[in-house]
């Protein structure tokens, strides 16, 4: 069984999609996922739906700082390492990608952890958008980067620095002539 729901949220529409009896994906419009329902008709009663969206709405408003609801997230036997691992990740909190993969006892894999992350289907939920690069910069996130800015400005002011922009290079003495 395959059922889904869209919802609207501050980061723009999310896809929810389900088994019957766990959360398989929560997808940022515009994607590969989005593209695939086509027409169709959603099921927002579906299992676990109904609550994903409640803890989802509780999210967004500031009154939830962690899920609780069944996951089924496909991937291979690593992804779902990295997937559980972000899991652990604690809300307004951020991790690189180097930690995260020191922290599945493979220290080497920062790249693949990366690849992993990017492949998260329960995304926000399964909180990839915690991950940082090595010096502190945000880089990539599927949902694009305002929408991570904006995940981790709305977890706490700790994040602060990663929301206000770069400054500009300082300019060398050749460079202003």
């Amino acid at each position: 069984m395959s059922a889904f729901t869209c919802i609207e949220s501050p980061i723009g529409r999310l896809l929810l999609t389900s088994d019957g009896s766990a959360l398989t994906g929560l997808y940022m419009e515009p994607s590969r996922e989005w593209q695939s329902i086509g027409a169709g008709a959603g099921d927002a009663t579906a299992w676990p739906l109904p609550e994903a969206v409640l803890q989802l709405e509780e999210y967004f408003a500031g009154e939830r700082c962690a899920f609780d609801l069944p996951l089924r997230p496909q991937g291979s036997a690593f992804q779902r390492r990295v997937w559980d691992a972000l899991t652990e990740i604690p809300y307004g909190q951020t991790l690189s990608y180097g930690e995260l993969a020191r922290r599945i006892d493979n220290p080497g894999a920062a790249r693949a952890v990366g690849l992993a992350n990017n492949r998260n289907p329960v995304s926000i939920v399964v909180p990839c958008h915690r991950v940082i690069g090595a010096d502190g910069s945000l880089t990539g996130y599927g949902g694009g980067l305002e929408r991570k800015r904006w995940l981790l400005a709305h977890e706490g002011p700790q994040l602060g620095d990663f929301l206000r922009p770069a400054a500009p290079a300082p300019m060398t003495k050749s460079a202003a002539a």
